[in-house]
């Protein structure tokens, strides 16, 4: 059985480097030892019922393709070994550091797997992963078809397996759009990509720009035109070593609380304190941050929420700045807040999956411009991959923990994933030895950021001390077992829930309730200088009160 590699994921094996591999990499905990027989087998029934990993890469005269390997043994992919003592979480983060450093062996399929017996009294399952086989969603969904809710389930295998309906995929349809926007923006914005753009292109499914706007070439015209991220201690020349380190687990309530808090989403909020960490790391190393902005390459999915279990590539990516020059974590998180949201209704995304589609289709001289645009533009990739909401098993043993790591494309020698499973979160470092040769000290620091940002939402139980922040939905409404500290008020049952107007937390709803507006009906019939009065906000926070009014009259109406 064989087929072509699609352009997308053929992008990300033509960015495999000897100094930067393209592979995924992964750790799960078990409290408990697991048994090797069983670990074998329930990755020969459940893992390989999906074609592509019996199968290795070929390369054509027309690009590459996946074929089955006629000589495939599931034993030169699964690896049975002890960890040194002492057996530490020190011990595990060296050897997933050297096996991130060790390319796979591309003569047999991508992929293999270590179990580490002997980690903290229980076992350690490190997994590698090429890129060009999957991004972290589509894995992340094969692992929880491959996982059990309980430890003597029976598992049920999907009645389709990966690969059986690959002819009727959506993504043909981002795909023309977004190819079709590389040629428009090249005729609108004059940007500097010649030499065999028009290879890029594709014929058949390109459309005039103007029949879906402006908003798609705009989006690579920004993209094109931005300018370089400066030199920091984050960007230089790669070596072959590579660091990995990752966090004990923190609440997931806890930081939703933060973020209820401030009206920002779970993932402002941790990206803040990302960029918390990098400023700290960065002032330790003698680094210059005084209004020093650096961008992070944050993917996207572009799956639908309801499709089935899929491998291959379906994503995008947007550049997010970062501000590691503003110093107050509250001012930090706002500001990411703001960039954020200003992302959120950018074509961004769908555009570099154009971008990437094109590599895979284009000259290698095209392929190592773009990544050199990749490259140039941003410090870090930084990517959010929700896992299961409640406790799997595998091989009838409980996931303690997981963590995720994916390869910094572009030439990056930084990489930050962050990782929900279980109502906690890890955040994992991967970086250049040569450039972050101590990625735990930016680990450190970035618990750290999320304990000084909760501390500093609890002075929402003092109105006088409070510094609201605009409200909005978190990514997902906590359940009612992550409700918020009970120090921490809520809208009273009285007239409207203010708190649903963009700008308005607790505390600001709180003292306008105490200034006599409860409804929405109320706050429109205000004025600004009135609410102005009534809140007394800090002079920092700025409150738009002509959009709260705006936002109320819309809804009293």
């Amino acid at each position: 059985m064989s087929e072509d590699m699609s352009n997308v994921d053929t992008a990300w094996l033509r960015m495999e480097l000897p100094n930067n591999l393209m592979m995924i990499t992964g750790v799960f905990v078990f409290d408990q030892p697991l048994d090797f027989g069983r670990f074998k087998t329930t990755l020969e029934q459940r893992f390989l019922r999906f074609d592509r990993f019996r199968q290795r890469v070929a390369e054509t005269r027309r690009g590459y393709r996946w074929e089955t390997d006629p000589h495939f043994d599931i034993a030169n992919h699964i690896h049975h070994i002890a960890l040194p003592a002492p057996g530490d979480q020190a011990a595990l983060q060296d050897l997933v550091s050297d096996l991130m450093s060790t390319p796979l062996d591309f003569t047999k399929p991508l992929w293999q797997f270590h179990l580490v017996e002997g980690y903290q009294g229980g076992t350690a399952w490190i997994c590698r992963l090429h890129h060009c086989i999957g991004d972290g969603i589509g894995l992340m969904r094969v692992l929880l078809a491959m996982a059990d809710k309980s430890p003597d389930a029976v598992w049920q295998p999907p009645e389709e397996p990966e690969g059986s309906q690959r002819g009727r995929s959506p993504w043909r349809i981002i795909t023309g759009p977004a190819t079709a926007a590389i040629d428009a923006t090249r005729r609108v914005t004059g940007a500097v990509v010649s030499g065999g753009i028009d290879l890029v292109s594709n014929p058949s499914q390109a459309m005039d720009y103007a029949r879906f706007g402006t908003e798609t070439t705009m989006a690579l015209g920004r993209l094109l035109l931005l300018p370089p991220d400066p030199k920091t201690i984050y960007k230089g020349p790669l070596g072959v070593p590579k660091r990995a380190a990752w966090s004990d687990p923190i609440s997931l309530p806890k930081v939703k609380a933060i973020g209820r808090a401030t009206g920002s989403t779970v993932n402002d909020v941790l990206l803040s304190a990302v960029a918390g960490a990098l400023r700290r790391y960065a002032q330790t190393h003698s680094q210059e941050v005084e209004g020093l902005n650096v961008r992070g390459v944050i993917p996207v999915n572009l799956r639908h929420e309801s499709a089935r279990v899929e491998l291959g590539n379906r994503f995008g990516l947007v550049f997010l700045s970062l501000p590691l020059g503003i110093d107050d974590p509250l001012d930090r998180l706002f500001e990411v807040k703001r960039r954020m949201d200003e992302l959120k209704g950018s074509q961004e995304a769908v555009v570099v999956f154009g971008l990437l589609n094109a590599i895979g289709m284009a000259p290698s001289e095209i392929e190592n411009l773009v990544i050199h645009i990749f490259g140039a533009k941003a410090t870090a990739v930084m990517t959010n991959v929700p896992g299961p909401r409640q406790p799997i098993y595998f091989a009838g043993a409980p996931v303690r923990e997981m963590m995720f790591w994916v390869p910094q494309s572009g030439h990056l020698g930084l990489g930050v994933s962050i990782f929900s499973y279980n109502d906690q979160v890890w955040l994992g470092v991967a970086t250049d030895q040569g450039l972050t040769p101590d990625p735990g000290t930016i680990v450190a620091y970035y618990g750290q950021e999320i304990d000084q940002l909760y501390a500093l939402t609890q002075q929402v139980a003092d109105p006088s001390a409070q510094e609201d922040a605009p409200s909005s939905e978190l990514d997902a409404p906590p359940a009612a077992a992550e409700a918020l500290p009970a120090e921490m008020p809520t809208a009273e049952p009285a007239g409207d829930d203010l708190t649903r107007l963009v700008g308005i937390g607790p505390a600001f709803a709180g003292r306008l309730r105490a200034g006599g507006i409860t409804t929405f009906a109320a706050l429109a019939a205000s004025t600004p200088d009135a609410l102005a009065e009534l809140v007394q906000a800090p002079d920092w926070r700025r409150p738009d009160y002509a959009n709260w009014i705006e936002q109320a009259r819309a809804r009293a109406s």
